[in-house]
C-alpha cells in the first residue's frame, strides 16, 4: 500500500485511489489546511477501531454470504430529494408526513439527467411519499412498474419521529444523547433501531439479488442506503453515520458471479455522488470530522473500456496522464490530509499527480 500523508491534524480528509469507480465520489466534510506531504509505505491500512466486545451482537457484522447470482448485476442506490421535514430539521424516521420540496423535486430531476444513460431493468422504491416521488421522477416514462418494498423504508425511530432535534433532546435526555454518540446500542420503546435496520438491509439484498435483472435502481433514504452499502461490503452497525448519503446522492455497487456459484464478488463503484458536483457531497446536513473521496486512476496501457476488472500492473498512458492532471485540478480546492493508493502503478502515478498539485497550491497560498 502506498500512502502520502502529512503530519496529523485532528480532523481529516483523505483520498482512496480505487481501481473501479467511474466517477469521483465523496462523503463528509473538510475544514483544515494541509502541511506538505511526506511519503511512506505500509503493507496495510489500520481498520477503524471496532467497538468493545459485547456492545454489538456478532450476528450484525454482515458476514453472512449473499445469494449466488448467474450474471453480473449493477445496483444504483439513490436517496430521496430534500423533503419538508429535512428543511424543518425534524426527525423523520419511517414516518410518512413529509413531501419533496421544490428543491427536492429539482434534485430528483438532476439525478434523472445524471442517470439518463443507465438502462435500468427494474426500480425498487421505499413506499414513503418522499422516496416514491423521487423514484417516479428518475424513472420517468419507462413502462415498467416501480416495485415498492416496505423493507426499504427509513430507519424506524418510534417516539422520536416528528420531533425537532432540540425537542428530542429536551424530552428524552439520555436516550437522545445515546442516539447521537452510540447509535448501534441505542434503544427506544423496546427497540434497537440501527440493529433492526441492518437486518432489513440484509433482507433487501436477498430480494434485489434474486430478482431477474441486470441493472437495478433503488430509491430510498439516508439511513437505509447507508445500511445497504455497509452490509454489502461487510461492515457492521458501528459504521452507521460513516457512509452518509446526501439528498439525491448516488451510490453504485457492482456484483460479479463466482465460478463456484457462491456469494458474488462485490465492488463499491461510487459512493454518495451528488447531483451538483462529483466532489460537492455534503454530510446530509451533519457535522463530520472526516471526508473520503474515491478516485479512479487514469487510463493505463492496455486498458479495455469493455472490461470491468482491470488486470495487470501497467503505467498510465498519455490519456491517463491528462486525466490524472484534470482530476488533480478538479480537487484543487480540497485540503487533503492523506492519500491512500492501490499499489498498482497507474494508481500510484495518479496519487502522485494529485499530491504534486496539492503541494504546489499550498506553497502558492492558493
Amino acid at each position: 500500500m502506498f500512502c502520502l500523508t502529512p503530519p496529523p491534524l485532528g480532523h481529516e480528509q483523505f483520498f482512496i485511489l480505487h481501481k473501479n469507480p467511474k466517477f469521483l465520489s465523496s462523503c463528509a466534510r473538510h475544514t483544515h489546511q494541509i502541511a506538505p506531504f511526506a511519503v511512506r509505505s505500509s503493507s496495510s491500512v489500520k481498520e477503524i477501531e471496532k467497538p468493545a466486545e459485547g456492545e454489538v451482537s456478532s450476528n450484525l457484522r454482515a458476514s453472512a454470504p449473499f445469494p449466488a447470482i448467474r450474471a453480473a448485476k449493477r445496483v444504483v442506490l439513490v436517496r430521496h430529494g430534500q423533503s419538508t421535514w429535512n428543511e424543518e430539521g425534524r426527525i423523520q424516521g419511517s414516518s410518512d408526513f413529509s413531501v419533496l420540496t421544490t428543491k427536492g423535486e429539482a434534485q430528483a430531476e438532476t439525478s434523472r439527467q445524471m442517470l439518463i444513460d443507465d438502462a435500468f431493468d427494474v426500480c425498487f422504491s421505499s413506499p414513503l411519499i418522499r422516496s416514491k416521488r423521487t423514484a417516479e421522477i428518475i424513472w420517468g416514462a419507462r413502462e415498467e412498474q416501480i416495485i415498492t418494498d416496505s423493507d426499504l423504508r427509513e430507519i424506524d425511530l418510534y417516539s422520536f419521529q416528528g420531533l425537532l432535534k432540540h425537542e428530542g433532546k429536551a424530552k428524552f435526555g439520555a436516550a437522545f444523547r445515546q442516539w447521537q454518540i452510540d447509535a448501534p446500542n441505542f434503544i427506544i420503546d423496546g427497540h434497537y433501531p440501527v440493529r433492526e435496520l441492518w437486518a432489513r438491509a440484509r433482507s433487501c439484498w436477498t430480494k434485489i439479488l434474486t430478482h431477474e435483472s441486470r441493472s437495478v435502481l433503488v430509491v430510498a433514504h439516508n439511513a437505509v442506503n447507508q445500511a445497504l452499502v455497509a452490509t454489502a461490503i461487510g461492515l457492521g452497525t458501528e459504521y452507521f453515520r460513516i457512509l452518509l448519503q446526501s439528498n439525491c446522492g448516488v451510490s453504485v455497487l457492482d456484483f460479479t458471479p463466482r465460478l463456484d456459484g457462491g456469494s458474488p464478488y462485490i465492488c463499491l463503484n461510487r459512493l454518495n455522488q451528488t447531483p451538483n458536483s462529483p466532489v460537492a457531497g455534503s454530510s446530509a446536513g451533519r457535522k463530520t470530522s472526516k471526508r473520503i473521496v474515491l478516485v479512479c486512476h487514469g487510463s493505463s496501457q492496455g486498458d479495455s473500456e469493455a472490461s470491468i476488472n482491470c488486470a495487470g500492473d501497467r503505467p498510465m498512458n498519455i490519456l491517463g496522464v491528462i486525466q490524472s492532471q484534470k482530476t488533480a485540478e478538479l480537487l484543487l480546492d480540497l485540503k487533503v490530509n492523506t492519500i491512500v493508493s492501490n499499489p498498482k502503478m497507474a494508481s500510484i502515478e495518479t496519487a502522485n499527480a494529485i499530491s504534486r498539485v496539492q503541494e504546489a497550491a499550498d506553497c502558492l497560498g492558493a
